[in-house]
């Protein structure tokens, strides 16, 4: 309910919605007036940090946020809802204030076209500097209002215990659904060989022949998703897993 106007007071009003600063100013009993906002707000909270930003399969885990992101916006203007969230990348985040209609939806895609083809490395007026996992979920408990929808479409690097209180606190209030995303290679390394990874400045080799650190790296993974599969019971929330090689229309379409 939002407020919509003041009144003079009429017998069966509920004495609760008095507005007493008007009364007190005119010496006449006035009362509140409510309407129902039909209009739900649905945040999409999309992870452009660097390492959302690679694959070995697929698309990047960046591109699969996108169209997730996509998808969820039309159907939500479909549905007359209005449609917000947020973009956080390794040195900047862009909050986006929900609203309607088609141009809304337009403001968010431009945005993660935007971010998409500079790869977030540089920061404009529209910025806010610091975009760790924590504070893009502690700016959104700021600007999520109390029934919203929530999106979160990340890899849930940095998921540390300051970050899950925002998340606690976001689903006390607003439904939250997370989207888990992630390549194969980050799940599980292949049986055999040396592999070799780089971001463009730095260099990693892994050595798949070492069953030792195949089986500490799939456990390790196996850890973290095990970690939020319970933080989301806890909080109530939907955790959909996707990988960089599934159909988005098909992992939004899965049922709990």
């Amino acid at each position: 309910m939002e407020f919509d106007e003041v009144r003079p007071y009429m017998p069966g009003d509920d004495v609760r919605s008095l507005d007493w600063r008007v009364t007190a100013r005119t010496g006449k009993t006035h009362t509140k007036l409510f309407r129902e906002e039909r209009e739900r707000p649905v945040y999409v909270s999309v992870d452009y940090r660097q390492a959302m930003f690679f694959a070995t399969r697929g698309v990047f885990k960046s591109v699969m946020a996108a169209r997730l992101a996509a998808l969820i916006a039309w159907s939500a203007n479909r549905y007359g809802d209005r449609v917000g969230g947020q973009i956080f990348t390794t040195n900047a985040q862009y909050d986006i204030k929900p609203q309607t209609g088609r141009q809304a939806v337009l403001h968010l895609f431009n945005r993660l076209a935007d971010l998409s083809t500079r790869s977030g490395t540089r920061l404009d007026n529209a910025a806010q500097a610091g975009s760790s996992l924590e504070e893009a979920l502690m700016r959104l408990c700021h600007h999520a209002r109390p029934g919203s929808l929530i999106f979160l479409l990340s890899d849930f690097r940095q998921l540390n215990p300051a970050a899950e209180s925002h998340l606690l606190r976001l689903a006390r209030h607003c439904d939250v659904v997370l989207l888990f995303i992630y390549d194969q290679l980050e799940s599980q390394l292949p049986h055999r060989g040396r592999y070799r990874l780089s971001d463009g400045r730095q260099e990693l080799t892994v050595n798949a022949a070492d069953e030792r650190y195949r089986v500490g790296f799939q456990q390790k993974f196996r850890q973290r998703q095990e970690h939020l599969q319970r933080l989301a019971l806890k909080c109530r929330m939907r955790l959909i897993p996707c990988q960089t090689t599934d159909d988005p229309v098909r992992i939004l379409q899965r049922r709990r």
